[in-house]
């Protein structure tokens, strides 16, 4: 599932307990990702499902449930 998957990444790129993420976690807010953060996990995402995100499409994404969304429109 995707979801598992995005938490299971966020989590470990933000070393933090994936019981704190939910879809409705903001990324920025909630776990005080940054800008690196955000490249990162991008970068993560894309090796993990072997996809180009472009910064337009990843841009407007600031919960976990846009995130997965995103994804599962992708692939």
């Amino acid at each position: 599932m995707i979801y598992d998957t995005v938490r299971e990444l966020l989590a470990r790129q933000l070393e933090i307990d994936p019981e704190k993420i939910s879809p409705d976690t903001d990324i920025l807010e909630d776990l005080g990702a940054d800008s690196l953060d955000i490249v990162e996990l991008v970068m993560a995402i894309e090796e993990e499902y072997d996809i180009v995100i472009t910064d337009e499409r990843a841009q407007n994404v600031r919960t976990v449930k846009q995130l997965v969304e995103l994804l599962e429109s992708m692939v």
